[in-house]
């Protein structure tokens, strides 16, 4: 049986973000998506134990075996580069990154982008929840909500972020020799587009898509176009004629 698609969410996200994508692809194609340590309902503690990479490595054998393509999204998708720089781990076929994080050279992070990436870590979650939310929510309950999330992370689980991110540098990109698809947005204040156009060119087969008007959150605020890219990647490696959402009546 195919392995199929593993979907893995960002810091502070959870599966509901690939709801328009799984929407989008045919009810016989094998799809896992679970709720991983750094979710937003999880509790406080994942950031304590031991390293975070090992939650990408079990989500990958979980039911199924190996899964044909996995798709990560923000701090899953740098995860899950470190996993498979490790040419000794079982590997997908190919994988497509969303929003990762990327810095070519140490000399990139100055304590000026450590304050940065700190201030904007809550405009940040408020932005997932408003795109998330579809504009449901009002200005001042969005904004309890990510202070909620944000506190519950704690800065345990933001170091946890940022240490992967200052980790890039020192990527063994060479050794990621498989098939990869990025996906960014222009308009992404965290994953700036730069740093994705700088991540392509060093993989061995990379491939580089920047959505014009998008943020951190492809998969949400650009769904059709984002199922478009994906599907169309993934063809080459599974069966998956895309779902049509259907026509409003």
């Amino acid at each position: 049986m195919s392995g199929g698609l593993l979907l893995l969410h960002g810091l502070a996200g959870g599966p509901l973000a690939w709801a328009p994508l799984r929407a989008r692809l045919p009810e016989t194609l094998p799809v896992r998506a679970p709720v991983l340590p750094w979710s937003a309902g999880e509790g406080p503690r994942w950031d304590h134990r031991a390293d975070p990479v090992r939650a990408v490595a079990d989500a990958m054998a979980g039911p199924g075996g190996v899964p044909d393509v996995v798709v990560a999204h923000s701090y899953a998708a740098n995860l899950l580069l470190t996993l498979l720089a490790d040419r000794t781990r079982p590997r997908p076929a190919a994988v497509v990154l969303v929003a990762p994080f990327y810095r070519a050279s140490e000399q990139d992070f100055d304590w000026a982008a450590m304050t940065r990436y700190m201030d904007g870590f809550l405009p940040l979650i408020d932005e997932g929840l408003r795109v998330g939310s579809a504009g449901r929510l009002s200005g001042e309950l969005r904004a309890s909500m990510a202070l909620r999330i944000r506190d519950r992370l704690g800065p345990y689980g933001w170091i946890r972020f940022f240490d992967a991110y200052l980790r890039t540098p020192f990527l063994d990109t060479a050794a990621l020799d498989l098939p990869v698809l990025i996906v960014g947005g222009e308009q992404d204040p965290a994953a700036r587009p730069q740093d994705a156009r700088a991540l392509a060119a060093t993989l061995p087969d990379g491939r580089l898509e920047l959505l014009p008007a998008c943020g951190h959150n492809a998969m949400i605020e650009h769904p059709d176009r984002f199922a478009d890219l994906v599907c169309g990647f993934l063809a080459r490696f599974v069966p998956i004629p895309i779902r049509k959402q259907p026509e409003p009546i």
